[in-house]
């Protein structure tokens, strides 16, 4: 960008289009583990980078209003009266939008008194005097009259995806005057957004004619007298509200701003910090649009080049051998960054892979197909030379040389995704060993609260490089005769940088792990987890199709009956799925208390019908609710369905990087969300089933796992009593803090301190409590101090370890597993507020994780020491699942107790409770 070019300034309303932001996007669908919600820092922060893009302006800011009152609220009380509250999901949500401006180095502007609107004028005037082309977004009509042949303003027509310019022309066909004459219109009419009345019976069309008969408001009331009829009268009798209106809607343009026009100058943005808090942010493909755009505008890359960087080698294409040999005997006993080339193909996880099977796209899901990988090609990297092998077709002699390799495990690999691999390895009939890292989990390891650890992502942040893109599967048709063709070569080379990338990370890694004391959770814990967990979703588990089709038979003729009772409640039939004819129903015709105010209406979520029928045990809420229930436990059944395997099981996929806590997550499907609550969904658990060949299905969990943490941790001599004495934990705690004796704490009470026990674990406050219990928030406080005064030491830790991962900067599990949280130093008390909560529940939550992946490891290993057919199958939170041969019960119910009962030494004991039976169903306890 130079200062020949033609000057533009873009300048936006913050808060107009912040506002447009949250309705575009659904709140429910941006929100981080923490439970901040981002749907109008995304939907802007897309919109202005959109807006970068495509207007190349070369100076931006973004206008801001204040809380405090301005000049138009002074002079008129009622200014803006009357509109609905702020949402609770968008609090907190403009101070992040701040925040993202920052790092993309665009200043934020307010002024005391007045409004964003006047800023954009000035603004406006500012820029036209020193000959910029001016571009004005904003979703208030009032900026209509900025509306010059320099100066455009941007309107936006739906959410924040349409925003075309509003022109004179357009202006004046719409409203029948120019942009400057809109004041007087707006003035005359009135505007019901700001609560300003105009004259009644007066639209848009009276006043433009007026306007164009007598000119601005002042020529209009001096000729009030010769305007006939009703609207004469109305025009002379509401002549103070039109002179108001017109005062309060122009628009301020000689404003005393805190900045100069060349103080907003479109600089390149701030690189570290951007990804920083588009990490906080959980914003993921955000990042790589902000450095494109910015990239592209300043005529360079975003990466910062090292000259004296290391240099990815050239690929050398190997099809023989000997190469091969050569090229491992050269570098055995150095760490190599193995990358392996996987194409998704149809079949089942594990099983040997057709070689004529066709690619698909990892989201093509059809009945019995599910998607596995293949691997195709293999890339070795050492710091200055690299190998490349095409694995289909490569003679005998060269497969063994590799295999070999592969398999040793004295031969250092470092490696990206090592379950996925060995997955894809196994159906290759491959064997890995020897991973000294994988990157994608010791890159979640260093920074737990990342949004994703690809490789590509990794890269950017840590070696401010970008990996080329990956040619699209299918296409590898090779020629290796004498020599490799530039399409061979140039995979080669984007394989062999893949590789070499993980060299570089593995150097940089290394040294973040010993520091931050993970070392061990990574070759300890977590990379031999993942082949256990390869293991287990290879295996799958196995399901009864029978069973399956009977319970969605089931579930269709529940619905049935229920739309049945629900049209009959309601007098009529209706979409039972349509907000719209529901809020009709709800709160027209049936005239029910109204709910959350909401854009479109009032709401008729879950929470707010919930609500709504314990005020009125309304039979129609009830069908509905019921209506709710049934279909989601439906789909649950036909997302399994689709799930199913040619073998009649499901494989599902563990993340050991999704969760920053720690814990495990199932995916695809996900079998830890199946619902256990109610009895109609434990009958999804009843078409779970023991395989072919195996005598029974073992379900084994820890009984009160984080609450035995919490007693640990605390060191409350009355909870580790409690618990060594082997009492019901909470009807001993209700009987402490009530006051009662534990045979005299009834069903209501324990349900109270249950709720409360395992909300402190996640920093529940108490009108959280209150909430969650259907009880006041006085009432909440004194159960919540009630508790606190019995178990001081509770308390204690839980200020305790606020107050040392303040200091330290992370929290920290009993494995030495750390959350760092840099954000409770932050000035923003919304992010630190995110931050006090991870830190509360960090350590017990991601402690039991740390437990139940030990129990895993030594069980495993207790199981394959002793040659057992038995295996696992599945681990839900804090249950395993397990698949026992016949013969086998007794011991290996054993094996399961005591490597779940001594994964960890607390002062408390590990109690696991273990049930068997032919379905998974029948099997809990």
């Amino acid at each position: 960008m130079t200062n020949t070019e033609k000057k533009t300034l873009l300048i936006l309303d913050g808060h107009s289009m912040a506002f447009r932001a949250f309705y575009a996007l659904p709140a429910e669908s941006f929100m981080t583990e923490s439970g901040q919600y981002t749907n109008a820092v995304h939907g802007f922060t897309s919109m202005l980078l959109t807006m970068i893009k495509e207007r190349q302006p070369t100076h931006v800011a973004v206008a801001f209003d204040l809380d405090t009152p301005t000049f138009r609220s002074q002079d008129y009380a009622e200014y803006k009266a009357g509109r609905a509250k702020t949402p609770e999901e968008f609090h907190g949500q403009i101070d992040l939008i701040n925040q993202v401006m920052g790092t993309l180095n665009i200043p934020t502007i307010t002024v005391d008194g007045y409004e964003a609107d006047d800023i954009l004028a000035t603004m406006a005037a500012k820029g036209e005097a020193e000959g910029f082309h001016v571009l004005v977004v904003s979703g208030d009509r009032d900026t209509f009259q900025l509306i010059t042949d320099k100066t455009e303003v941007l309107y936006p027509m739906k959410g924040v995806s349409e925003i075309p310019p509003m022109t004179a022309a357009e202006v004046e066909r719409r409203y029948g005057v120019g942009p400057e004459r809109y004041p007087d219109l707006a003035a005359l009419v009135g505007e019901d957004a700001d609560n300003l009345p105009g004259v009644p019976k007066v639209g848009p069309k009276t006043a433009a004619k007026w306007i164009n008969q007598y000119g601005g408001t002042a020529q209009i009331l001096e000729h009030a007298d010769e305007i006939k009829g009703k609207v004469g009268e109305n025009l002379r009798e509401y002549r103070a509200n039109v002179e108001r209106n017109l005062k309060l809607n122009r628009l301020v343009r000689d404003l005393d701003l805190p900045i100069e026009l060349e103080s907003t100058r479109l600089e390149q943005l701030n690189r570290d910090a951007m990804e920083e808090l588009f990490d906080a942010l959980e914003f993921r493909t955000m990042r790589k649009k902000a450095l494109d755009t910015f990239g592209e505008l300043f005529g360079q890359s975003t990466v910062t080049e090292d000259e004296d960087a290391p240099q990815v080698p050239e690929a050398r294409i190997v099809t023989e051998a000997a190469a091969a040999e050569e090229f491992l005997s050269q570098h055995s006993g150095k760490p190599l960054g193995v990358d392996f080339t996987l194409v998704t193909v149809k079949g089942t996880p594990g099983q040997p892979v057709e070689p004529n099977s066709l690619p698909v796209k990892t989201t093509s899901r059809s009945n019995n197909t599910p998607v596995t990988d293949d691997v195709t090609a293999v890339a070795l990297c050492a710091q200055d030379d690299a190998i490349y092998i095409q694995l289909p077709d490569i003679n005998a002699e060269l497969h063994a040389v590799l295999a070999d390799y592969l398999a040793d495990p004295a031969e250092e690999k470092i490696v990206h995704d090592v379950k996925r691999i060995v997955k894809a390895l196994h159906g290759a009939g491959l064997e890995l060993a020897g991973v000294i890292d994988d990157t994608n989990i010791s890159g979640y390891l260093i920074q737990p609260d990342r949004r994703g650890y690809d490789l590509a992502e990794l890269a950017s942040f840590y070696l401010k490089t970008e990996l080329g893109e990956q040619s699209p599967a299918g296409q590898q048709a090779f020629d290796f005769g004498d020599g490799a063709d530039d399409a061979n070569q140039q995979l080669a080379q984007e394989r062999v940088e893949r590789a070499f990338t993980l060299l570089q990370l593995h150097h940089i890694f290394a040294a973040e792990l010993i520091e931050r004391g993970a070392n061990q959770l990574l070759l300890g814990l977590e990379i031999p987890l993942a082949l256990v967990l390869a293991e287990m979703e290879m295996t799958g588990i196995a399901v009864s199709t029978e069973g399956m089709n009977e319970l969605l038979d089931h579930f269709n003729e529940q619905l049935e009956e229920i739309t049945a009772r629900a049209y009959a409640a309601a007098g009529r039939e209706i979409n039972l799925s349509s907000p719209k004819q529901l809020q009709e129903l709800l709160f027209d015709e049936l005239d029910l208390p109204k709910t959350r105010k909401i854009k479109t209406g009032y709401s008729t979520d879950a929470e707010s019908l919930h609500e709504l029928y314990n005020k009125t045990g309304n039979k129609f809420l009830e069908a509905l609710m019921q209506h709710r229930d049934v279909t989601k436990l439906k789909q649950t059944v036909q997302g399994l369905a689709e799930a199913l395997a040619d073998d009649d099981r499901i494989h599902t996929t563990y993340s050991q990087v999704a969760a920053a806590t720690g814990r495990l997550s199932s995916l695809r499907p996900n079998l830890q969300n199946i619902p256990v609550r109610s009895e109609e969904g434990r009958k999804i658990r009843n078409i779970f089933v023991v395989g072919e060949g195996y005598e029974t299905l073992l379900t084994a969990d820890y009984s009160q796992i984080e609450m035995r943490i919490m007693a640990h941790l605390s060191e409350d001599e009355g909870l580790i009593q409690a618990f060594k004495d082997g009492e019901d934990l909470h009807r001993f705690v209700g009987a402490q803090v009530f006051h009662v004796e534990p045979e005299d704490v009834s069903a209501e009470m324990r349900a109270k301190v249950k709720a409360m026990s395992y909300g402190l674990v996640y920093g529940l406050s108490s009108f959280g409590l209150s909430k969650q219990l259907g009880i006041g928030v006085d009432e909440a406080r004194e159960l919540m101090s009630g508790y606190f005064s019995r178990f001081g030491a509770v308390r204690d830790y839980l200020s305790n370890v606020v107050a040392e991962a303040r200091k330290d900067g992370y929290t920290s599990t009993i494995e030495g597993r750390r959350r760092y949280l840099p954000d409770l130093g932050s000035s923003n008390r919304q992010r630190r507020d995110m931050a006090e909560r991870a830190a509360l529940n960090a350590p017990i939550q991601g402690s039991a994780a740390d437990i139940i992946k030990r129990a895993m490891l030594e069980l495993d290993q207790k199981l394959r020491a002793g040659n057992y057919s038995s295996r696992m199958l599945l681990q839900v939170h804090d249950e395993l699942v397990l698949e026992i041969a016949p013969g086998e019960l007794e011991e290996v119910t054993e094996l399961v107790k005591t490597s779940m009962g001594s994964a960890a030494t607390l002062s408390v004991p590990l109690d696991v409770h273990i049930g068997t039976g032919d379905t998974w169903h029948a099997a809990a306890h």
